[in-house]
């Protein structure tokens, strides 16, 4: 029982560890990639003896700046709720990618471990659940603010919670349909069949439709730019408008974790995972033949590498999105989650039947 508790302490370590830290760097990534966009030198003045590393110390400076800020609170606010409303937008967030399996298992000696905090039967149920409940956190924050501004910021939170929360579900009904299971591990496991004999059966390959649909409801649910309605910085300053200090410093470093999970879950729904093409148990059964065998440690630490680099490839292109694309007014984010992205969404559903049917009968 006892090295069954450290296996897990261990596991809950390097997922936290591995989230945080991404999240901390992509802070840094933001600015610097905007910099490298817009033809400018971005983030490079903080510094430690000298040494400025390309801006990395910024991250540290920044935490720093915000623990010791002023922490205020509004005089007509709620404060029990006003101090709650940041812990409600960070822990689901980060407590979302316990579900996410980064590897197979590994073998040592007689114990096999599962790379994955939490395997639930219901694992696609329990990511959309935790993933609904953030917007919590941006209502109360508006709410409890007593400013008008940011009341109309959670309260734009929760419409574009509703209209895109119902995509999300749905897009994902045609993978579960395909894998037929809810268990993220089988899931993975799933997408490393070949069809034809050659092709990779990722997420992706046979549920094209329902990518496109998911990952720009998840972008949306991340409130990140062009769905950043809920902050609108040039309109109404956003949900945070009476935060300072540490306490608006969660409710960013939430929205960089949500950067991580939408990304996790990306990978592990549509992009196979920790799947690397033609790489099984023993190594590498190419299509025409060819067998590499490799050590069962060597296997493993390709499959982790591939998940953590798939995961840093979606962060990059979440960031690209965010300073590429212009924000959409509030009626057009509307009008695509209810006019487009919905019937869409129920059309890859029945196409999907359709097409599992017609296999079944031939």
């Amino acid at each position: 029982m006892i090295v069954e508790a450290l296996i897990h302490l261990v596991k809950v370590l390097l997922v936290i560890g591995f989230v945080m830290n991404v999240a901390g760097l992509l802070t840094w990534v933001e600015r610097k990639q905007s910099a490298v966009m817009q033809d400018r030198i971005g983030a490079n003045r903080a510094d430690i003896f000298g040494f400025r590393l390309i801006g990395l110390f910024h991250p540290i400076a920044d935490g720093l700046k915000m623990i010791t800020k002023e922490d205020f609170i509004p005089p007509g606010g709620n404060r029990f709720l006003h101090t709650m409303a940041p812990f409600a937008a960070f822990f689901p967030a980060l407590i979302a990618f316990a579900i996410i399996p980064f590897g197979d298992v590994l073998r040592v000696g007689g114990r096999i471990i599962p790379l994955q905090v939490v395997d639930f039967n219901v694992g696609v149920l329990y990511l959309l659940a935790v993933g609904g409940m953030s917007v919590y956190g941006v209502v109360l924050a508006g709410w409890s603010s007593n400013n008008k501004y940011s009341l109309l910021g959670g309260l734009r939170a929760s419409a574009q919670l509703i209209s895109y929360e119902i995509t999300l579900g749905l897009s994902i009904i045609g993978v579960l349909m395909v894998f037929q299971t809810l268990q993220l591990s089988e899931i993975n496991r799933l997408q490393g069949e070949l069809l034809f004999g050659f092709i990779p059966k990722w997420g992706v390959v046979v549920q094209p439709l329902a990518f496109l649909l998911f990952f720009t409801a998840a972008v949306a649910e991340s409130r990140r730019i062009p769905f950043d309605q809920p902050e609108s910085e040039s309109e109404i300053i956003g949900y945070f408008t009476e935060y300072s200090g540490m306490k608006w410093g969660m409710f960013m470093f939430a929205d960089f974790i949500e950067t991580v999970t939408v990304a996790g879950v990306a990978t592990s729904v549509f992009f196979g995972g920790w799947q690397v093409p033609y790489l099984f148990a023993d190594g590498f059964h190419f299509p025409w033949g060819s067998i590499v065998a490799l050590p069962h440690l060597a296997v493993i630490l390709l499959q982790v590498a591939s998940f953590v680099f798939k995961v840093l490839f979606f962060c990059w292109l979440l960031m690209t999105i965010r300073w590429t694309l212009p924000r959409f007014r509030y009626d057009q984010v509307m009008r695509l989650g209810w006019k487009y992205l919905l019937p869409l969404s129920l059309f890859n559903i029945l196409a999907t039947g359709v097409v599992i049917l017609a296999l079944q009968a031939l």
